[in-house]
């Protein structure tokens, strides 16, 4: 099984119960997403070019 390095994003908010979404990009083949606050939760994998295109999809919101 492959070893995510989780990274908070960016776009996060802070410790206090805020929405935390954390990005593993350390694969050459899996972008993996997760809820910080549930760190043993479910990880979203995606491929890196469905990672681009809902970047893209939600940077333009």
């Amino acid at each position: 099984m492959t070893e995510f390095v989780f990274v908070k994003s960016s776009y996060s908010g802070g410790d206090a119960g805020q929405q935390c979404v954390e990005v593993a990009r350390n694969t050459a083949t899996i972008i993996a997403v997760r809820d910080s606050k549930q760190g043993n939760g479910p990880i979203l994998q995606l491929t890196p070019t469905t990672w681009t295109a809902f970047t893209a999809h939600v940077g333009a919101v």
